[in-house]
């Protein structure tokens, strides 16, 4: 198979994907919510600022793990995230959740949601806003994932509400 069908393919299984998120987080709502979460270890590479056929974007480089990981800051506070297409929401860990002054006591756990670990409980929580490599969103919904989550998982209810986003095979480019 020559690389420019192989390209080919795999655009067309990235444009089902993101399609396929996009519908997921339009049901996101009252209803109950699957969330698939990732676990990865992995160094945490740079993002950087880099222009694009498609106008000024956020470039976040992969790293050896095949993974984009970013550091972000959510209601001005740094979070390590996990980019996950496939996460129908902003998953947080209970340790960055309880380091951004949520009360996890106080969290109603309404979700039932499934994570790599198995099923858990999930409350939801409003960001006030999610920043990762500039491009900043305010009002951002968010699940707090009560266990099972390693690292917190940037997922559509931040990417979706982008202009676009983009992954090629060295970096994921994010278009405010």
């Amino acid at each position: 198979m020559s690389n420019a069908l192989k390209f080919v393919m795999v655009a067309a299984v990235a444009a089902v994907s993101a399609v396929v998120s996009a519908q997921a987080v339009a049901l996101l709502g009252p209803g109950a919510p699957q969330l698939r979460a990732a676990r990865a270890e992995a160094s945490l590479p740079m993002t950087e600022r880099a222009p694009s056929h498609l106008g000024e974007g956020a470039s976040i480089p992969k790293a050896g793990d095949g993974h984009y990981w970013a550091e972000g800051e959510v209601n001005g506070s740094p979070v390590r995230f996990l980019i996950d297409t496939g996460a129908t929401a902003v998953a947080l860990t209970p340790d960055d959740a309880r380091r951004l002054g949520f009360n996890l006591g106080k969290l109603t756990y309404g979700y039932r949601v499934v994570t790599a670990g198995g099923p858990t409980r999930a409350a939801a929580v409003k960001l006030a806003s999610v920043t990762v490599a500039g491009a900043r969103l305010d009002d951002v919904d968010a699940l707090v994932i009560e266990k099972g989550l390693d690292t917190s998982l940037l997922g559509m209810t931040y990417l979706g509400r982008l202009a676009s986003f983009q992954a090629t095979r060295q970096a994921l480019t994010l278009h405010p």
